[in-house]
């Protein structure tokens, strides 16, 4: 059963990986939201380039930071919701790939939550225990994990922890989750010089 679970997960990530941007309908039950600040409906109405890329420069509301588009969403989302999300913007869970991106990332959660608020990034294990993978496809090379993470929940009853969060504990490392939980994300995208 749980082989079963976890090769529908896997489909459902690959699904997200291949999504395309939701229509305006859907985009309006966001802006509908009064407890939220996301309004994909309102992103830039530039030519939309595949493969988790924009053309040129970030989009209003994006910070670029080494060639990507990054922006934080305060709402509390699954980790699965949270990438759905993304992808409807052609962009996917952040990747972290070295202490300067993971530094960026702290400055735009603090910016707008005044504090390091426990956040979703796009690591996840729950293709196959142990082995860690970014939701874009990246390289997993660099890490920050908090002292004995990853540790699955440790025997936990909630079952085990597959999905990567940022600023956990004091030290403000990385920590896995149980994906179901409910925490605000931070999604990426790459920026191409490329011609539509």
């Amino acid at each position: 059963m749980e082989i079963l679970v976890l090769s529908l997960l896997h489909c459902a990530l690959l699904t997200l990986g291949q999504a395309v941007v939701l229509p305006n309908a859907e985009a309006i039950k966001w802006t509908n939201r009064t407890d939220a600040q996301i309004h994909p409906a309102e992103e830039d109405t530039a030519p939309k380039v595949a493969n988790d890329q924009t053309s040129g420069s970030c989009s209003s509301g994006w910070s670029e930071f080494n060639g990507r588009c990054f922006r934080y969403f305060p709402v509390p989302r699954t980790w699965a919701s949270a990438q759905k999300n993304c992808v409807s913007l052609q962009a996917s869970l952040a990747s972290i790939h070295n202490i300067d991106e993971y530094h960026e990332i702290q400055r735009l959660i603090m910016a707008t939550s005044k504090e390091h608020k426990r956040t979703w990034i796009g690591g996840s294990d729950a293709q196959e225990e142990g082995t860690w993978l970014w939701s874009d496809g990246s390289p997993f090379h660099y890490t920050n994990w908090c002292a004995g993470e990853p540790n699955n929940g440790a025997s936990h009853p909630r079952g085990i922890q597959h999905c990567l969060q940022m600023n956990d504990k004091a030290e403000k490392c990385c920590d896995d989750l149980w994906c179901n939980d409910a925490l605000p994300f931070v999604c990426a995208k790459k920026i191409c010089s490329c011609a539509p």
